[in-house]
Parts: C-alpha cells; structure tokens; sequence
C-alpha cells in the first residue's frame, strides 16, 4: 500500500469519511476524458491532464475559501487510522511535497519542485532519487535522504515491539519494509538515494518516499537526525520508541488548537495557519517554499454539509464548493447564472453492491447472488439518478477498468456476456422457487444519510421485491465506524463507492483472500493468483491479460455487482482562476496553490 495513494471507500454524504483504502484503475496506460479541461474558469489552460504552467507567480495577499464536506480537520499526520481520511487528506496535501503528483485523468506526473526520480534497473527493480538542493523545510532544514528514510520507517511492519501486528509507527501503510528492504540507501544528510524493491512493482512511481520531516521526530525522541535514521536502519525498535510516540501522538491536539510551529514544519506550498474549532482551517502560504509559490496568500478550508455549500458560494461566504452530485444540487448550482463556473466531468469512483459472503449468511450462495444480480434495475437507476447529471452516463459492468477509459469496452467483451444488463424478475422467482428461498431478507447496509443511496435502495426494493425477496433499508450513520453495522457482518449487501487513485494494483487489496479492503471476506484461488501475477509484472501487457481473467471470475463469482461511475460535480465563484475538476481522489482541491482571483 502506496500512502499518498491509498484510495478510501467512499460514503458521500456521510459525516465521516473513513480510511477504508484502495481500488483504482488497472490494465494498461489508458486515459479518460478527465484530461479534457471541462468548461473555461478563467486563469491559464493547461497543455495536457497535468497543472498549468502558471510562469512566474507572485503570492496575491488574498483569501480564497473553500468547502469539501463538513467533518472536522483532525491533524497535520493524516497517515494513521484515527486521522486517514478525505477531508483531512485535502487539508495535509496542500502541505507535504512528494516525488509525483496525480494529473485529472489519474496520469502520473514528476513533482520537479521537489526533484526527480529514474529507473536505474530492472532486475532488481532499482529507482534513483535526486532532490533538488534547494529544497528545504519551511523551517530552513535541508530536505534529504533522512526524511525518505522516515518515510521508510512509518511504513515498515519488521519496526515493532515484538510482533508484526505492534509496529511502532501506526500507519495505514505497513508494507514497505517487505517491499523494500534495505530502504533508501544513501548518507543521511544526502539529496540522493536509491531504492531496491523485493519484487517487481507496476506502481512503483507512486510510492511514498516523503512525507514528514525527520528532523523533528528524531528530536522529539532525543535523538540526532544521524542517530535517528542509523536507528531505523539497524532496526533498533528500542531506540526508536520515544520517536514513534511522538510521530504517533505528539501531533494530535484537540479540535481548534494546533501544534507548535516549530513541529510542525512543511516542505509543500502551504503552512497551517489558524484551526477554528467546528468552523474552518486557514492556510498561509510558505515564504519559504522552494518551488512555484502559492498564487494566493490563504486558502481557508470551511466546513460545511453539502445542504449549505450551494447557498454559501451564492452568498460568497466560499469561493470554490464540492457538493455531492445531485440533480438538485446541479439545478440550483445553474440557477446562480454567470455568477459562478461548474465543473463537471469523470471520476474514478464507483457505486457497487457488495455481498457479505461471511459464513452464515444468506449471500454465500451463489444462486441467490444470482437471483438477486437479475432484479436490480441497474439501468433505471443510472438513467433516474446519474443520466441528469452526466447525460454520456452508463451502466458499469467492470471494477478495475472504468467507462470512459480507451481499455473498457475490451476488457468487459472478454470478462461479461451482459447477462444481467436487463432486470429479469421471472428468472430470479424461478431461482428463489428451487432454493426454497421466497422471502429471504437482504439488508442492503450503507453509510447514512445519503439521500442517492436512499433512493438506490427504493429502486432496488420495488424490483427485487417482486421476484420473492424481502428488501431492508439498513443504512446507518455507523455503517462503516469500528463495531458499526459492516463489522458485525449485519448486512447481506453493502452499497459504497471506491475511490480510485490511478494505482494498478489496488485492486488486490480488495478481492484477494483475507486482505484489508476485502470486507465481505470472498476467496477465490484463481483471483488470488492472477492479482500475484499481474502485481509483480512491469508489463503493461500482463496487466491487461490478468485484468480480464480477473474480471471474469469475480462476474462468474458474483462477488458484488457495479452500478455506475460517479459523475463529477463542483463550482467556484466566476472571479476565481484556475479551479479544474479531477476524476482522481484528490477532489477539486488538487490544485488549489494554482487558485487565485482575478483582478
């Protein structure tokens, strides 16, 4: 698992976006419409899915406000369970640099503000890094090996207190010390490393060898920068205790205060400023920074419900919103006229129904699986609910591959014969007849409320109430919260969205046997082999191949059913330049140090 690229299951709407990680698309180097900049908002135009060249910027002593949901921001480490989600990733992004970033079209762009990176071998798999030598901390501390180092050591399991299952660093990603054993390799105080993988990796270009600064962590475990990473790399857990504590706890401060400036250093275009507890997060441009500087001084993050976004931006109390994507919210957002830019596009989400295939329940029966695949009116709940919004919409028939992608059409013809493109009531009776089945209960769970998925599940029950099931709405505000609904396994189909990040092989965190992500606990063999397969190739070839065979098991399985990619919504005032929509996670703040007014 890539940090900067793990993708979180999605419950738009919800009060909480939870870290629940990691399906994106594979198969190849396609690319989608996304990359099409849609609609003009004012400020440069870019040459490709990438950011615009801006030329030479000057910071505009302004304030730009924007809303990406209304939960509270938790903390400048966004990487361990307890802090790991959407809204607070939007906030933290703005200030950590890596070696890439994600383009609108989920492409994968060098960050060159910060350095370069090139493939040295391919057997071993072996990168080279260079950082730039003027990049710096905003503190003034050189940017270097030892901060790749740190990024090694918050995501590697064998640093623990005596077990796998109790590392020292509780991060969301843990695998990178299997992954890359000897970590990066160059003098602490170097602007050069390399990296060694174990195995082959196709996402190796967007894995996470930056993130917080080692300076201050080694500090705040008594030791020297030097100590600190010698400790790291001999594996001294002991040594490393009082460390880890702090890089797990000492940034964690109660809702509107934050951490002392000199802790909390930044080595992206923007610093944390000011945290109004239930209100908002300003940040203020880094005087210090090293790259192209912020085009605009603040940028106050607002937290708002997607109810107040729409009225907010009317009332210019934000400049730029992210509402959920509804018809009504689209309707109101045209009724502001000139006074403000839509953007509308793609996205690499998707909406699914998963079955719970935990022993016991009703679902691990393939037969009623099938049954009830035939009953949902996919169709007419993409054309009610997502046709309006994106009138190009369609029905989804792939996971890993998404509709307006070149590699789509191909890897569907090869994995699904369309059998249940149309709602067959008399064939799924026939189905609940012979496995004695009439009136069996399906709980389809979801994160509440949500008032697509509300009506998803009406559709849903109107249909398949027809063919002898008995339809639950199980959505819960707690659906997916640690002991919530999904947890206990109190549900027999769960209805969410995975958000993609443009990683091949995300996917097998989902559908291999007993991974994180595979939370309706499916095992298959076969798939578990051809996600092995298609994550330790580099050719794009395999990727595609694997992709398809993993498609068609996964459709003669049943292991859920997809619905529809998520249409793309946002708005910005008319004065504000640059905003551009993206189909990846990162959500209309991507490129938000692009954003200014205009004069």
């Amino acid at each position: 698992m890539r940090i900067q690229r793990v993708s979180k299951a999605v419950a738009v709407g919800a009060a909480l976006a939870l870290a629940l990680s990691a399906c994106a698309p594979g198969g190849g180097d396609a690319t989608s419409d996304a990359s099409k900049s849609p609609g003009s908002n004012g400020g440069v135009e870019a040459e490709n899915s990438g950011l615009a060249d801006l030329g030479d910027v000057t910071t505009k002593d302004d304030e730009i406000k924007t809303t990406i949901g209304a939960p509270e921001f938790i903390s400048y480490n966004g990487y361990t369970p307890q802090t790991y989600s959407t809204y607070n990733s939007g906030i933290t992004d703005r200030l950590f640099a890596g070696f890439y970033y994600m383009g609108t079209d989920g492409k994968v762009y060098p960050n060159t503000d910060l350095g370069s990176y090139e493939k040295v071998s391919d057997d071993p798999l072996t990168i080279k890094y260079t950082i730039n030598d003027n990049a710096k901390w905003s503190d003034g501390t050189p940017i270097t090996t030892a901060d790749a180092v740190m990024a090694w050591a918050m995501q590697n399991l064998n640093l623990n207190t005596g077990s796998k299952d109790k590392p020292l660093f509780s991060s969301v990603s843990t695998d990178l010390g299997d992954t890359v054993p000897k970590g990066p390799e160059g003098a602490a105080d170097s602007k050069e490393f390399t990296v060694t993988f174990k195995n082959p990796d196709p996402d190796w270009q967007i894995q996470t060898w930056m993130m917080h600064p080692a300076h201050v962590v080694a500090k705040k475990g008594g030791l020297s920068t030097e100590e600190f990473v010698k400790a790291v790399r001999d594996g001294d857990s002991k040594k490393l205790e009082k460390a880890a504590k702090f890089w797990n706890e000492g940034w964690m401060t109660k809702p509107g205060t934050l951490p002392d400036e000199a802790d909390m250093p930044v080595s992206g275009p923007y610093k944390l400023g000011s945290w109004k507890a239930g209100e908002s997060v300003t940040l203020t441009a880094n005087e210090n920074y090293y790259g192209t500087p912020a085009a605009t001084k603040n940028l106050t993050f607002r937290f708002l419900a997607d109810t107040g976004m729409v009225q907010a931006l009317q009332n210019k109390d934000v400049d730029v919103i992210a509402p959920q994507p509804t018809v009504d919210t689209l309707a109101q957002l045209e009724g502001l006229g000139s006074a403000v830019n839509i953007q509308k596009g793609d996205t690499l989400t998707w909406e699914h129904l998963d079955f719970n295939f935990a022993k016991g329940n009703e679902m691990t029966n393939l037969e009623l699986r099938k049954a009830f695949a035939m009953c949902v009116p996919r169709q007419e709940i993409v054309d009610n609910l997502i046709k309006p919004l994106n009138p190009e919409a369609q029905v989804m028939n792939a996971r890993e591959v998404f509709p307006f992608q070149e590699n789509y059409q191909e890897t569907v013809d090869a994995a699904y014969d369309g059998r249940y493109d149309q709602v067959d009531i008399e064939g799924a009776k026939k189905i609940l007849e012979s496995e004695d089945a009439v009136g069996t209960k399906i709980r389809i769970g979801y994160s509440a409320p949500n008032e697509r998925r509300t009506n998803e599940v009406a559709a849903i029950k109107s249909s398949c109430d027809k063919a002898g099931f008995k339809v639950e709405d199980a959505g819960d505000a707690k659906f997916f919260a640690p002991g919530g609904t999904q947890e206990r396994g109190d549900y027999e189909v769960a209805l969410f969205a995975w958000a993609g990040s443009g990683q091949i092989t995300s996917g097998q965190n989902i559908y291999a046997t007993g991974k994180p992500q595979n939370y309706g606990k499916y095992s298959n063999p076969e798939v578990d082999k051809a996600w092995t397969t298609l994550a330790t190739s580099l050719d794009p070839a395999v990727h595609a191949e694997q992709t398809k065979k993993i498609e068609k098991l996964l459709w003669d399985d049943l292991y859920g059913i997809p619905v529809f990619a998520h249409p793309g919504l946002s708005a910005s005032g008319s004065d504000v330049q640059n905003v551009r929509h993206t189909a990846t996670q990162g959500g209309i703040v991507w490129n938000a140090e692009q954003w200014s007014r205009a004069e």
